[in-house]
């Protein structure tokens, strides 16, 4: 009863749906069924169609539009314009979409992530739902994990929008030549490089412009982020906002990169020499061995932890330290600021290791991310990690960096109107995918049954008999003419196997990841007879694999080794070219059927099982035959973290020699086991991460609205100001009117003149006039305020709406970059509230907001500062500004800053003028001699008309 009237706890509500669905059958079922019959009205609109001629069937765009103007659904026309875009595509690329390709389109346009096995062309799939959701013009997304298939996507598929009259436009990294970061599909634009052919270069906001505009996860976010950093209007490139997206290979992007959010960054101080020095120190301590980590003394001077991913130090190890740097007491408070040092060097020594964690590549560390294998350039770890395994592998440790604007891949993708995802594998995700992004998923069947055969594990005693069984199994694939897919999960494994191989003289490819375009093409090529390919496991992914070899890419390289450029071959050479391409591997294909099919050898188990269902999923596209088989050893990480040892146990009773392997399922299910608590612990991970985000979400949600209305404003700001000077005011009157307060009417003047020039008929005798009467003060106060602000607005004349713009933008971005830091340092230490019993979520939560308001009152503070101090000059030469990680809007035209930095605002200019120092200038006490030399004293004197000077810079 409690389940009916209550609502359902996560364990009891799987449980629910899998009882109900063993009584009342699957729910997909049903669904797909329904699927199935609009596939129905589609097929049967395809003889009528077919019918139309070219320009009648561009003309069924228009129409589509003028119906939607009308008041139609996009579900009402859906059926007319799947058919469309399906006859389309045969027209210009010679596919047709399969029925199961036209469900998948459907599952995407209803905001839902549709799974589709590795070669049921995902990519021909988005186009339905792309097509039919740009009629709306407010512009569609489509999410690739690369620029290569951003790229490849727009000129694979861009006939087909092209040829209905859409426009479609790539995004690329901005980091090497901003001019070749944005180009729009154009059939008839020719290129020098054939990486770029029909592709034309134009300006950001342009491809921005397009109704459909393909791109990476990280350009769509930097672009948000820039975005809010600009100070013209024009300089949006986003402007029409988030629409609808789908994403490609979602659970990579949603799921594997959501730990780690966008950051813009510019250089902060130097850093410590103390990375260095622990850094060295570390290298003396000696790790603990596993026995002894539960005794209360362990044998060593410092524990790793491997399931939570931890290193902290022995007592002994605490001592050893103390006498390496001459202290008595490691922990006191005035050695404080040292342990972060420490903390950083540890974990990089003990837990983060080259080649695997990182690389080193000229004299920089660059990470490797740990799912895909991929290099991560210009990511660094956080939090003072990379610096120190900057220290451990004796590189330049750079400067650390300021956080100028931030965002987690989680809170931007939740900003799309709608959200949908294609993947091979979302399944095992589900439920992360609805409880973060409210996405269902929807499991779409194969066009041909799967013809795979997954075989279970084989599990070696240590890792040389493994990888000894793994070069012989090899071998004999290869004599025999299968070709073989060999996924490892780190780059010191490709080249330990690839070492093997060389020694069986088994000729090989290797792909650490490290560039896109070169990996899509050797793993196109990756089917052809023979052929043996190592791959971290996501090498070369959203890439087919066809037996036999790929013609296209055959064709390409038959030119080039002939010493033709593709970019300039004739339309007969290449037709010539391509027709013995598709001879070669059309032969090759039968060889490689005969053999076996693909077979797909995985050299460790994956954390996340959807890496090894990804890794598997590269054999038997398209109902091709093929194998699969994981070959372990007790020494693999995942292996010996979840009861290996108890297994080595096992074998040793048994008395197996070394190379003989254990192989069951029930292995085979305790490894998938472990991996379903190694995901339940990531899964805990991500949402932490997002909780602490979405208090830092709200305050940029409101941070940026308010700094999009001050961009796009078209009328004068004097409110918004008087508004500030009003709280200002009331700030100050609340102090001086306090009934403790020690503030006397000078006191009270002082600080009115830090807010604004306050006019020489107000003294602090007129202050003391008004005794206890506050609102006759309050009145005064504001009535001088805004007639000082109207003769600010009448001195700059018309370019007093841009000194409104430019001074509360800049307000707001030296605020809201130094409360990104304050936060940043507040999350590091919060988790010491636990010790109190207190929840560090609901107490960052609570301190964060308080900062917040802090925040919004130097805003405050620094506008009013500014504004009443803005000038104009001559335009003087443009200093360069800052330089940011990941590129920056162009300078302002006219900028003011606080009294600190005294700098004056310049109109014409490109760029703010350099900070000058400031020269402080001894004035005399208020009941001093005047300087002038009059004898009165000085407040009777030239104290308010100095005042007034200094006030107005």
């Amino acid at each position: 009863m409690r389940a009916l009237n209550g609502r359902l706890s996560d364990e009891e509500g799987r449980m629910f749906r899998s009882i109900t669905k063993r009584l009342f059958g699957g729910g997909g079922d049903r669904v797909l069924n329904e699927y199935r019959d609009r596939v129905d009205q589609i097929n049967a609109l395809e003889p009528a169609i077919s019918a139309l001629t070219d320009q009648q069937l561009r003309a069924k765009t228009d129409e589509f539009r003028a119906r939607l103007d009308h008041g139609e659904s996009l579900e009402a026309i859906l059926p007319e314009a799947f058919a469309a875009v399906r006859e389309a595509a045969k027209r210009t690329i010679g596919q047709r979409h399969f029925d199961v390709q036209l469900i998948g389109g459907m599952v995407l346009h209803e905001g839902k992530i549709a799974e589709m096995k590795t070669g049921e062309g995902k990519t021909l799939t988005a186009t339905l739902a792309i097509y039919l959701n740009a009629l709306h013009g407010k512009g569609v997304h489509l999410v690739t994990p690369n620029d290569y298939l951003s790229k490849v996507g727009v000129q694979t598929m861009g006939p087909i929008y092209d040829f209905l009259g859409l426009s479609v436009a790539v995004i690329q990294n901005m980091g090497n030549d901003p001019a070749m970061a944005s180009f729009l599909y154009d059939p008839q634009f020719g290129s020098n490089d054939a990486r770029y052919q029909n592709l034309r270069p134009v300006r950001r906001v342009e491809a921005y412009g397009a109704d459909i505009t393909y791109g990476t996860n990280n350009e769509f976010g930097f672009d948000y982020l820039r975005d809010n950093m600009v100070w013209e209007e024009n300089q949006l490139v986003q402007a029409r906002g988030l629409h609808y997206a789908i994403v490609d290979e979602v659970d990579n992007i949603l799921i594997d990169e959501a730990r780690t959010p966008l950051i813009i960054s510019g250089p902060a101080e130097k850093p410590s020499d103390l990375y260095r020095k622990f850094a060295d120190l570390v290298k003396r301590l000696k790790v603990s061995s596993e026995d002894s980590v539960i005794n209360e003394a362990p044998d060593g001077d410092y524990v790793v932890d491997e399931k939570d991913r931890v290193a902290f130090l022995t007592e002994a190890g605490t001592e050893k330290i103390e006498r390496l740097l001459g202290i008595d007491e490691l922990y006191h408070p005035e050695h404080a600021e040292m342990i972060p040092y420490l903390d950083n060097c540890l974990r990089a020594h003990a837990l983060y290791n080259r080649d695997k964690e990182y690389v080193v590549q000229d004299g920089q560390i660059i990470i490797v991310d740990e799912f895909t294998g991929r290099l991560m350039y210009g990511r660094r770890f956080s939090e003072g990690l990379h610096q120190a395994i900057e220290a451990k592998e004796n590189v330049e440790v750079r400067r650390e960096n300021l956080t100028l604007a931030t965002i987690t891949f989680q809170n931007f993708f939740l900003m799309y109107e709608k959200l949908a995802g294609m993947t091979g594998t979302a399944m095992t995700e589900s439920e992360e995918f609805y409880k973060i992004y409210n996405l269902d998923v929807v499991s779409i069947p194969t066009n041909l049954p799967v013809a795979r055969a997954d075989n279970n594990d084989l599990i070696y005693i240590n890792e040389k008999a493994k990888f000894e069984a793994i070069a012989a199994e090899i071998k004999a694939r290869h004599d025999k003419g299968q070709p073989v897919l060999i996924g490892t999960v780190a780059i010191e494994t490709s080249e330990r196997l690839s070492e093997f191989l060389k020694k069986s003289r088994i000729p090989h490819q290797v792909l650490n990841a490290k560039q896109h375009e070169r990996e899509a093409g050797i793993i196109a090529q990756a089917g052809r007879a023979g052929a043996v390919t190592i791959a971290t496991n996501m090498a070369g992914r959203g890439v087919d694999i066809l037996l036999g070899g790929n013609p296209d890419g055959l064709a390409r390289q038959m030119l080039r080794e002939k010493g033709v450029d593709v970019t300039q071959v004739t339309h007969d050479d290449w037709e010539a070219a391509l027709a013995e391409a598709k001879a070669i591997t059309k032969a090759e294909r039968q060889q490689v059927i005969d053999a076996g099919g693909l077979f797909v050898l995985g050299t460790e188990r994956h954390e996340a099982r959807r890496i090894d269902n990804q890794l598997r999923g590269r054999s038997g596209r398209q109902g091709d035959p093929g194998e699969s088989r994981f070959m372990l050893s007790l020494d693999d990480d995942l292996v010996r973290r979840f009861g290996g040892e108890r297994m080595r146990g096992v074998m040793n009773w048994a008395k197996l020699p070394d190379n003989e392997p254990i192989e069951h399922s029930l292995i085979t299910r305790m490894i998938q086991q472990a991996q379903v608590r190694v995901e339940g612990y990531h899964f805990d991970t991500r949402k932490r991460v997002k909780e602490y985000d979405d208090v830092v979400n709200r305050q940029r949600d409101l941070t940026y609205q308010r700094r999009r209305d001050i961009l796009t404003a078209t009328e004068s700001l004097r409110d918004q100001y008087l508004e500030m000077l009003d709280t200002a005011i009331e700030e100050q009157l609340d102090a001086y009117f306090a009934p403790d307060s020690e503030m006397d009417a000078t006191m009270l003047y002082r600080q009115l003149l830090t807010i604004f020039p306050v006019p020489e008929e107000i003294t602090d005798d007129t202050i003391d006039l008004c005794g206890d009467d506050r609102a006759a003060l309050k009145t005064l106060l504001l009535d001088a305020g805004e007639k000082a602000y109207d003769r600010k607005a009448e001195e700059l004349g018309p370019v007093m709406l841009l000194a409104e713009k430019r001074i509360l933008l800049m307000s707001i971005d030296n605020q809201w970059q130094r409360h990104l830091t304050d936060l940043d340092i507040l999350r590091e230490g919060i988790g010491l509230v636990s010790i109190a019993q207190r929840d560090p979520l609901v107490e960052y939560k609570r301190q964060s907001f308080d900062m917040f308001d802090d925040m919004e009152a130097r805003v405050r503070t620094q506008a009013l500062n500014s504004i009443f101090r803005v000038q104009i000059q001559q335009a003087q030469a443009t200093p360069q500004r800052r330089a940011m990680t990941t590129g920056r809007a162009a300078a302002p035209v006219l900028a003011a800053a606080s009294p600190a930095q005294q700098a004056t605002a310049t109109a014409g200019n490109n760029g703010p003028e350099r900070p000058q120092p400031v020269r402080a200038i001894k004035r005399p006490g208020p009941n001093d001699p005047c300087w002038c030399g009059s004898g009165q004293k000085y407040k009777k004197c030239h104290m308010k008309q100095d005042r007034i000077s200094d006030a107005r810079g």
